[in-house]
C-alpha cells in the first residue's frame, strides 16, 4: 500500500494519541469523518497499524529490573527455531524477542521485579527453553528511550 501525505498525518496522530475520536482525526486529517474512517479500515487491513493499546509502566507495576538477555540455539534448522519460537511465547515476562544475525539468535527483553524474581524467570523459563546453549544476562541500569512512535513526516509519501 502506497502512503500519502493523509496516511502519513493520520498515522502520525495516532501514534501519539490513539484514543482519539474518529471525528477529531478526520479533522486533522482534512477528511469527513466516513473517509477517515475508510482510510483507517484500509490502513488496518493492509497491516499497516496492528492495533491499538494502552501503553503501561512495567515500573508502576512493580517491575524495576529490565534484562537484556542473549540466547545461542543448538543450530539454526526450521525446527529448532520454530520450537524456541513457541516456547519463548509463552513467557509472560518476556517483553520481546528478536531472532539475530551475529554471534547470538535471539535478544529478548525481560521484565521482572528484582533480582530474585529474575533469578526465577531464568531458572522457570529461559533454563527450560528448548535448544538453549548458551544465556548472556545483562541489567538495563536506566532506560534512556523507549519509543513506540515512529517520527512520520508529510514529505515521507
Amino acid at each position: 500500500m502506497r502512503l500519502d501525505r493523509i496516511d502519513i498525518t493520520i498515522l502520525d496522530t495516532l501514534q501519539t494519541d490513539g484514543r482519539i475520536s474518529n471525528a477529531a482525526l478526520a479533522e486533522r486529517a482534512g477528511l469527513s469523518q466516513s473517509a477517515c474512517s475508510r482510510r483507517l479500515d484500509a490502513l488496518e487491513k493492509a497491516g499497516i497499524i496492528r492495533g491499538y493499546h494502552a501503553r503501561i509502566s512495567n515500573t508502576a507495576l512493580g517491575h524495576q529490573m529490565t534484562a537484556i538477555v542473549h540466547i545461542s540455539l543448538s543450530g539454526q534448522f526450521e525446527k529448532t527455531l520454530s520450537d524456541f519460537e513457541s516456547a519463548v511465547k509463552r513467557c509472560p515476562n518476556i517483553l520481546s524477542c528478536h531472532l539475530m544475525s551475529g554471534e547470538y539468535d535471539y535478544i529478548l527483553r525481560i521484565a521482572a521485579k528484582d533480582l530474585a524474581d529474575y533469578e526465577r524467570i531464568h531458572k522457570e523459563w529461559l533454563t527450560a527453553l528448548p535448544h538453549v546453549t548458551k544465556i548472556n544476562s545483562s541489567f538495563a541500569l536506566r532506560e534512556i528511550i523507549d519509543r513506540v512512535a515512529l517520527g512520520l513526516k508529510p514529505e515521507m509519501a
